[in-house]
């Protein structure tokens, strides 16, 4: 193995709706139920897609009215929704850096937000090159974003770690040829990385 790939949400950067919205609600059960309902992950995909911000809000509240205050809040509470960095994480990213890795990122980010958590995130410049899927169109899973990452890095497969929180990346990962490793915490991540020699 001589890459690694790197999933940012909920992998290296700590991002949650729920940081913002949980001030309006009774409960948490009110709140996921809001969440699940009026915006969804399928309606955050679409801005990770590359739909600009204000167009999906308007969307949204033509479909949701009576939440169009709530919905508004998604624009203006976003950096509340990035609270900060993982820090474990961040560090096995440092010491594969020291090593001498090489580091890349794969990520499902807004083009409107992106810039934001970069010049919030030192470490975040610390890759190689970055695939966002804003600026292509197309988001994980779908294959064509890792053909497109694989090609840009200039990386082989079989020789490269990819690195996300979610199930059906991973399997996506898998399909294009890359060792991709399910996340779910750094303790177990430093543990597969040793096993694989990268650490």
């Amino acid at each position: 193995m001589e890459s690694v790939v790197f999933d940012l949400g909920k992998v290296l950067l700590d991002w949650s709706p729920r940081y913002h919205y949980r001030q309006f609600f009774a409960s948490d059960e009110a709140m996921n139920a809001f969440l699940a309902e009026v915006l969804p992950p399928a309606w955050v995909a679409e801005m990770d897609a590359g739909k600009p911000a204000g167009v999906a809000i308007a969307e949204r509240q033509r479909l949701f009215p009576q939440h169009a205050a709530l919905i508004a809040e998604w624009e203006q509470g976003w950096h509340s929704m990035l609270r900060g960095p993982i820090a474990d994480t961040v560090q096995i990213l440092a010491e594969l850096r020291a090593r001498g890795i090489r580091l890349y990122a794969l990520t499902n980010f807004s083009t409107e937000t992106w810039p934001v958590a970069r010049k919030r995130f030192e470490f975040l410049s610390w890759f190689e090159d970055t695939v966002v899927s804003g600026e292509h169109g197309v988001v994980k899973p779908d294959p064509r974003i890792f053909e497109i990452a694989i090609r840009r890095f200039r990386v082989e497969p079989p020789r490269t770690v990819f690195i996300d929180d979610l199930p059906e990346n991973v399997a996506a990962g898998r399909a294009s040829g890359l060792h991709a490793l399910h996340y779910t915490g750094a303790a177990k991540l430093r543990a597969e990385l040793e096993s694989l020699r990268l650490l």
